[in-house]
């Protein structure tokens, strides 16, 4: 009979009751002997933290990550389709749980969640304090709801966790073309599974998780804006330092000017503006050759001697092309924005002349439709008159922002007092004339909403449009006092781009490419213009239309606004 008992005795030590085993032992129909903190078998595996139980007290870490999963997906639908609504989520109700329970993770007012409470750490133990005094009167500031972190984390963290970093790669997907980044963002999502050296540059993934807290303000993910600021300029700086990456290094420059211009903050945008276009330009991006290794270049070596090589095929010379281009947008767009000289420069110097060939999607590229062909002078030649070639999205909106670059810089050069014997110089002329060939090669305003089934497309149409009227503007506004030809031309390219106001939605503005806020800027100065002209002349003349054509143009300036702050001064 002892004997019995004893072997009950050890049979009941070694068999623990139906459901008493750990969740990890039990998903994987393994012995678990019970033991806390953490079992036998998760020690062995060392995994201790992977640990836990589910006693019906309480949710376990697990269960309540999960359903912060189902909440950012529902989001992640939900800025994808505006008209989509979430469906109610079952929460877990802590009064179904007596207040002297013990929980896994405190009391039960820390372990409850409520469908107002944020999924993420409260700003007063997590994040920075939040710098919200950029915004424009009338913007409100987000409030983030507070919610306690105990459950997310053990002890806490300065910055956000590497458990926001798919979602938050997700939520900048659909904005990537709005920065002008030719990325795969399959690439980048496969990248945060491997090793670090095979990683893309913190630089340029801290930029990205930046765009994507402030695409989302003022839901909860912005709380973390700050913070990731903090961590892109500070791995923006090593980078420099290092030499490491350096391509990864450009584009982290253009996100940034891009956030801080978009913002509102004009020198910090411009000073990473000119280091991206620097950089670009350092390393021979314009010139269609790929960048040296870290460490070989020389500044007191000639130029002559510098080994680089040509680009071919390949998914990494294709993302280099679209670099270039991502960064020659931002250099000459934002230069008549901001009023400054160019840092990319293209002259008859085959050092400075951009020979880089136009560029395609990133998706042609990886599936070998697109093949590598060498150019030359690409730009002079397309502002000649030469628009055949490459018409796809990214070449458009390059060859857009060269017709607005030109038409500002040649606009500037020409007095207005000047009266020409004969015709308009023929630099003028040639540009009118690429400009004319130009346009019917892009899909019309017409067809906006009717043949365009990628969102992505709409949005680059929308500013390559707009982008040309205002060119047309700026090509013809200094002579329009004296020139009644050159008046016209600047009111009709102003009906033109208040048209393409009427084909964007409310939900459009969010994926915008913010230059174009300056844009309508220009297109709004020269329709006051006009609505003073004809209602000082004589006899007096009726200014409705264009007053209604201001109206709709300030009601798209201020839905942009309430997204990027940067044209709360221009209204």
């Amino acid at each position: 009979m002892a004997n019995k008992a004893a072997s009950a005795d050890k049979v009941a030590q070694g068999t623990l009751q139906r459901g008493k085993a750990c969740l990890r032992c039990r998903k994987r129909k393994m012995r678990c002997d019970g033991n806390k903190p953490a079992c036998q078998q998760c020690t062995r595996a060392k995994k201790p933290e992977g640990c836990e139980y589910d006693d019906g007290k309480g949710k376990t870490r697990t269960q309540i990550l999960r359903e912060t999963i189902t909440r950012l997906e529902q989001r992640i639908r939900e800025l994808e389709d505006p008209e989509y609504i979430s469906p109610a989520v079952v929460l877990y109700d802590p009064h179904l749980q007596s207040e002297s329970s013990p929980s896994p993770y405190g009391s039960p007012g820390s372990a409850s969640i409520s469908a107002s409470h944020s999924p993420f750490p409260s700003e007063e133990t997590n994040s920075p304090p939040e710098q919200w005094s950029h915004l424009p009167p009338g913007v409100p500031s987000p409030t983030p709801s507070p919610f306690s972190t105990d459950i997310f984390f053990e002890e806490p963290q300065s910055y956000p966790t590497f458990e926001l970093e798919p979602v938050l790669l997700d939520i900048f997907a659909p904005h990537r073309h709005q920065c002008g980044l030719g990325i795969s963002i399959r690439h980048l999502q496969d990248s945060l599974s491997m090793p670090p050296e095979k990683q893309r540059h913190p630089a340029l993934m801290k930029s990205i998780y930046l765009w994507a807290c402030f695409v989302s303000r003022p839901k909860p993910l912005s709380q973390h804006e700050e913070a990731f600021l903090i961590q892109a300029l500070e791995a923006h700086r090593e980078g420099l330092r290092t030499g490491d990456k350096v391509l990864d290094i450009i584009q982290a420059s253009c996100l940034l000017s891009m956030y801080f211009l978009a913002n509102g903050r004009i020198m910090e945008g411009s000073y990473h503006a000119s280091a991206a276009a620097s950089l670009a330009v350092q390393c021979g991006l314009q010139a269609g050759i790929a960048p040296p290794e870290p460490g070989s270049y020389n500044p007191a070596a000639s130029r002559e001697n510098l080994d680089l090589k040509p680009l071919k095929s390949g998914s990494r010379d294709a993302e280099r092309v679209a670099t270039f281009w991502m960064v020659y947008n931002l250099d000459r767009c934002w230069s008549v924005a901001l009023r400054k000289p160019w840092v990319i420069l293209d002259g008859e110097d085959p050092w400075t002349s951009i020979n880089c060939p136009w560029p395609n999607d990133i998706a042609e590229y990886e599936s070998g439709n697109v093949q590598m062909v060498a150019s030359f002078q690409t730009v002079q030649m397309f502002l000649q008159g030469d628009v055949s070639g490459v018409y796809s999205m990214p070449a458009i909106r390059a060859k857009a922002s060269a017709l607005y670059s030109r038409a500002a810089q040649l606009s500037s050069k020409w007095n207005p007092s000047f009266k020409f014997t004969n015709d308009y110089p023929e630099e003028i002329q040639s540009l009118e004339l690429t400009i004319s060939r130009f346009i019917p090669t892009i899909l019309p305003v017409l067809q906006l909403n009717a043949t365009i089934t990628m969102p992505e497309e709409k949005y680059t149409l929308i500013v390559v449009h707009t982008l040309v009227q205002t060119a047309i503007i700026h090509l013809h506004q200094r002579f329009a006092q004296n020139d009644a030809i050159a008046y016209e031309k600047c009111s009709v390219a102003a009906k033109a781009a208040v048209e393409i106001v009427k084909y964007i939605s409310d939900q459009d503005y969010d994926f915008l490419d913010p230059i174009i806020g300056p844009a309508w800027t220009t297109v709004a100065e020269w329709l006051i213009r006009e609505l003073v002209s004809i209602e000082s002349s004589w006899p007096l003349g009726s200014g409705a239309e264009i007053r209604n054509d201001i109206a709709t143009l300030l009601y798209a300036m201020n839905g942009l606004n309430h997204r990027f702050p940067l044209l709360g001064k221009c209204l």
